[in-house]
């Protein structure tokens, strides 16, 4: 059994009372009105409000192990429910807008939640009817009203009757978070007070710089994920920090433009969509900008090799300072003129683009976790980090590589995590509880991995995920996938390969290139059309073949491919929420199409 000493606060009530208390006049949340310019919320008024409501959620009934469930995206209501139901001694479940409505029956249903909080009418409109077939659900309330049912009349109503905040035990259970569930239902993940606090403990330590300087985020991440509450949520309030919430994914740059934050937590796709952008934009403008970007570009990364060798050069470091001044000063700028850094997690950070954002002087750094475990495994920090790896195990966690449920001689194995992290377990699941977790307290992730010679964990596939080919030999597609998606034309990618003579590839284009393209060869400008044409099949598949060439075997390297008009989306159902692939749900909905090309060669 692993051991450790918890660091204080070891509960979220505590962690909030502390921060309310020492930054009580600071801006904690920033929302855009009608005008698009953000208005602050103080620690202090949000704490007015938890207070009323833990009272109104007190004088409903609610107390220990009470469940209380929302339906919401990120706002500051989100975090005052929360606050309030952790101040009751009672349990949270969070819930996506954006999910489907058998989805949340069936979360509020199996978590047995007692009072329901929804974003608007229009939700409440979908759910009024779950008391009827819910026993446990006594009230709902909607958060966008001023009726007798909205939470505003909810925390009027406590506030007749203040009650003093309970602080519950480390291991008391915080948080249901339901895992997206896109083989079955979804599972209830039972985390304990503790999960949070520790995690976010251990992460404010990979960045001391934050304990000296004015934090600013921009809220990109939804809180109803675990990583966007320990990362974001948590450990800035404990900063003292503030949060600029995102009107939507599709005002990203403009609402950083406008927060300037100092830094940014959000998963790859949002950083590869940034690079993507530029290079398009360059290679649209051409000319010297585009010059004088390529230039910088090579000469940064030449001086980064130079000097993971003790090495310099006068001429690169001067075309570096060249580049900066015109160029890379300008995407700082855009990113708000004061990033002292991003973090990324939920998938694998690919290295070159990575590396270009360290070159440009935006250090992003990859870290490793689940659901299961709160999230946080591993980190890269400002004082440690290795380009490529995910970092070494936080503070207080221990990682283990299981080599005997993988292939004899592989070089790495299943990771499994030890510490104050874990999760309790699956809620009303014993046996995937007892299969998740060892005997002695790890977690096994499910993923592959291997820890290098300094502890740096470099993670090698998906167990579950991975597949022989007829050959016998492994191929782990996300790897493969992630490399592809650099390839030009492209910006989502599936693999598959199972029991087959070779891999197929299933593209999503990068469709402004792709028209780009089409308008200056005179070709037609309609999507179903191109996507069909053989020339444009051809080059798309030269292009990704280039990519992977040098970097994975000839077997692994896809020979046909699929190219589609639509995007991977939530509202096609082959994203999940937190913008995982759905593979399962793409290859039964292409499985038609990948046969026939299997089909050509007999």
């Amino acid at each position: 059994m692993h051991k450790f000493t918890l660091d204080k606060p070891d509960n979220l009530v505590d962690w909030w009372e502390e921060s309310v208390t020492k930054f009580s006049e600071r801006p904690l949340f920033g929302t855009k009105n009608k005008e698009g310019v953000y208005k602050w919320a103080t620690y202090k008024e949000i704490g007015n409000r938890i207070d009323n409501l833990r009272a109104g959620l007190t004088q409903l009934g609610i107390g220990k192990d009470d469940v209380v469930g929302i339906i919401a995206n990120n706002r500051p209501e989100w975090a005052v429910i929360g606050y309030a139901t952790w101040g009751c001694l009672a349990r949270y479940v969070p819930m996506y807008e954006a999910e489907l409505v058998q989805v949340w029956k069936y979360i509020i249903n199996d978590s047995g939640a007692k009072v329901l909080f929804v974003s608007n009418p229009a939700i409440y409109e979908k759910i009024k009817d779950f008391q009827k077939d819910i026993p446990t659900l006594k009230h709902i309330f909607i958060i966008d009203s001023d009726g007798e049912n909205s939470l505003t009349a909810l925390e009027k109503k406590g506030a007749e009757k203040p009650v003093a905040p309970k602080s519950p035990k480390a291991e008391d259970v915080a948080e249901l978070i339901y895992t997206s569930g896109t083989t079955g239902n979804p599972k209830g993940v039972l985390l304990m007070h503790m999960n949070f606090t520790s995690n976010s403990h251990a992460g404010l330590k990979m960045y001391p710089e934050l304990y000296e300087n004015e934090v600013v985020s921009l809220t990109i991440l939804p809180w109803a994920h675990v990583f966007g509450q320990t990362a974001e949520l948590f450990a800035i309030t404990r900063l003292g920090g503030r949060m600029g919430l995102i009107e939507s994914t599709k005002t990203i740059i403009n609402d950083i433009v406008q927060i300037k934050p100092t830094f940014i937590i959000a998963v790859p796709t949002v950083f590869n969509r940034i690079y993507d952008g530029l290079w398009n934009k360059m290679n649209k403008d051409g000319g010297l900008a585009r010059a004088l970007f390529v230039m910088g570009v090579e000469a940064a990364k030449k001086k980064r090799i130079l000097a993971e060798k003790g090495q310099s050069d006068l001429m690169t470091n001067f075309k570096v300072a060249v580049a900066d001044k015109i160029v890379f000063k300008k995407i700082r700028e855009r990113m708000g003129g004061r990033m002292l850094g991003s973090m990324t997690g939920s998938a694998a950070m690919n290295v070159e683009i990575s590396k270009f954002f360290f070159d440009i002087g935006i250090p992003i750094y990859d870290c490793y976790g689940l659901t299961e475990t709160s999230p946080g495994i591993t980190m890269n920090g400002s004082q440690a980090y290795r380009i490529g790896s995910v970092g070494r195990p936080i503070d207080k966690v221990k990682v283990v590589i299981d080599s005997s449920v993988v292939e004899e001689g592989a070089t790495d194995g299943e990771i499994i995590a030890y510490g104050p992290n874990v999760m309790k377990g699956y809620h009303n699941r014993p046996e995937d509880t007892k299969a998740a977790l060892t005997p002695d307290g790890g977690f096994r992730t499910g993923d592959r991995g291997r820890l290098d010679k300094d502890g740096y964990l470099f993670i090698t596939g998906r167990i579950k995920e991975q597949y022989k080919l007829e050959n016998g030999k492994f191929c782990f597609p996300v790897s493969l996938e992630e490399n592809i998606c650099l390839a030009s034309f492209v910006q989502q990618a599936v693999v598959y390969g199972l029991n087959r003579p070779y891999n197929v590839c299933i593209v999503v284009p990068d469709f402004d290139v792709l028209l780009d393209y089409a308008k200056e060869k005179g070709l037609p400008t309609d999507i179903n059309t191109l996507v069909e044409r053989e020339d444009i099949i051809h080059m798309i598949s030269e292009a990704v073949t280039g990519q992977l060439k040098g970097k994975f075997g000839g077997y692994e390297i896809p020979k046909k491919f699929i190219i589609l008009p639509e995007a991977f989306s939530l509202d096609n159902g082959m994203l999940t929420q937190t913008m995982k692939l759905k593979r399962k749900v793409i290859l039964d909905k292409l499985n038609d199409r990948i046969e026939a090309l299997y089909k050509e060669d007999k």
